[in-house]
């Protein structure tokens, strides 16, 4: 099982992406849409997975207290 600190880097990871996938999906929106909207879908599952990963940060710090 992981750390908490690993999980707290891989959500800085995770955001890191998709900041990144967002800005050049806007980009490509008007000379690639398919493309566009392939980095969209990218980054909406790279977001859930970063909302897995804050609530399972969130219990794992309850538990620590």
């Amino acid at each position: 099982m992981p750390s908490l600190a690993q999980m707290t880097g891989s959500l800085h990871i995770h955001n890191f992406y998709i900041g990144k996938l967002k800005a050049k999906q806007e980009q490509l929106v008007a000379s690639d849409p398919e493309l566009a909207m392939l980095l969209d879908n990218v980054a909406e599952v790279l977001s859930e997975h970063a909302v897995a990963l804050v609530d399972e940060i969130a219990e794992r710090e309850s538990d620590d207290w």
